[in-house]
């Protein structure tokens, strides 16, 4: 069994950090998807792709894949730095403000 270990990243719909700081193993699937072609659905006869486990640590993930013999792949985070404004969000509403105001 193949599988990789990989820190999600941040969702599209939110500037949250939620759910970021865990690792995740995942099974790579074996098989490929079938089209079912009455209904147009798709499966798998694959049942380890619906297996995601969440570790606190990269090194626990790794532990846990060594333990029960999975050949694991790490895929290292993409960081990114946080864009902080020196005055903040406070800084839109400032009395002293230099520039028009944009809405």
């Amino acid at each position: 069994m193949r599988a990789r270990i990989f820190q999600p990243a941040k969702t599209a719909m939110s500037s949250g950090t939620a759910k970021t700081k865990h690792w995740v193993l995942e099974f790579v699937p074996s098989t490929a998807r079938s089209v079912d072609p009455l209904m147009g659905w798709t499966s798998s006869s694959d049942t380890q792709a619906q297996v995601r486990m969440s570790f606190d640590t990269k090194e626990a993930a790794l532990d846990y894949a060594s333990h029960h013999g999975i050949d694991a792949i790490v895929q290292e985070p993409n960081k990114r730095r946080a864009n902080i404004r020196a005055g903040g969000y406070g800084e839109n509403f400032a009395t002293g403000r230099r520039g028009a105001w944009t809405h």
